[in-house]
């Protein structure tokens, strides 16, 4: 199993992380996660649990694609979306502070490692560089107060 996790304090109440981060996921995923190049709703409605939807990303020059399905959704609290054609998870959880809110953001690959092992090291530092970033994006996009800018375009 691959696993990261990042965390970073975000100066905002998490009722508005999780707005950004999981109710306005469709609108808003790719503005902190840049190597998504497709994203799309693959059910009606607003996302909640069991929502499904599709991705296709270039990571490091490798085009890859997910369909996945919320499979966690507690509002104000976390988002999980786990991937439906391969065995990848994102978790998205947040936790109420006094001052604003802290993310954690989770990310795990319970696929064969058999033939990654070799490059384990390199592939989980890379994975956790990523998870950082990831936070550290959300973490800039929601305080600079662009989330008003991307709802509900």
């Amino acid at each position: 199993m691959i696993r990261s996790q990042a965390s970073a304090i975000i100066s905002r109440p998490a009722a508005d992380v999780f707005e950004y981060v999981a109710t306005d996921f469709f609108q808003n995923y790719q503005h902190w996660s840049p190597e998504v190049i497709s994203l799309q709703a693959t059910t009606d409605g607003p996302v909640g649990l069991g929502a499904r939807g599709r991705q296709v990303r270039i990571d490091m020059g490798v085009r890859s694609e997910c369909s996945f399905r919320v499979s966690v959704f507690e509002p104000a609290r976390r988002v999980d979306f786990q991937c439906t054609s391969t065995p990848m998870l994102s978790s998205y959880r947040i936790d109420e502070l006094g001052n604003g809110a802290r993310l954690t953001f989770v990310f795990e690959y319970s696929g064969s490692s058999f033939l990654l092992r070799p490059f384990r090291r390199y592939i989980h530092s890379t994975v956790q560089r990523g998870a950082q970033q990831v936070v550290s994006n959300i973490k800039g996009l929601v305080e600079s107060g662009v989330i008003s800018s991307f709802n509900h375009q």
